[in-house]
């Protein structure tokens, strides 16, 4: 069973984004973040969210939050991912799974019989102050992002 976050601080951890430009959750103070993890680029699942947070991104700005995916892949893999499905957000090539570690979302995962590490899919809202105040772990696509979203309306 997982920690919880909420009532922490986002730590000043840097990563890239698709750009190359090192990235940390702390650069976001002042604004609400919603910061996803998901286990691989342009596999079905994490694209079905990415584009669920696509589309509900005007509602989220409207909100002053910002969306940064996270995930292993690294930046190359990003670019394509947001080329293709024309994402509007930062995404984070945690590479050596830095933050993942942090937000305890790297996990041994089961998958035909074989076990590995790898992202446990989970949604974290970041206030204006850098505080965790809102999670859920081991997520499923279908009806998340509107979730989220209730939620940021309602902070």
């Amino acid at each position: 069973m997982s920690q919880t976050m909420v009532g922490q601080k986002v730590p000043d951890i840097a990563v890239l984004n698709q750009d190359g430009e090192k990235v940390s959750l702390t650069d976001f103070k002042g604004k609400n973040m919603v910061l996803y993890f998901y286990p691989k680029d342009m596999t079905p699942g994490c694209t079905t969210e990415s584009c669920d947070f696509r589309d509900y991104h005007p509602e989220f700005e409207k909100l002053n939050t910002v969306v940064i995916g996270v995930s292993p892949d690294d930046i190359t893999s990003h670019q394509k991912f947001i080329a293709k499905h024309n994402l509007p957000f930062t995404l984070l090539a945690d590479t050596e799974q830095a933050l993942a570690k942090h937000f305890d979302v790297w996990k041994l995962k089961k998958n035909f019989g074989k076990e590995y590490m790898g992202i446990e899919r989970s949604t974290f809202v970041i206030n204006t102050e850098g505080e965790i105040v809102k999670e859920w772990r081991n997520v499923k696509v279908k009806g998340h992002v509107e979730e989220v979203l209730q939620f940021v309306r309602e902070m």
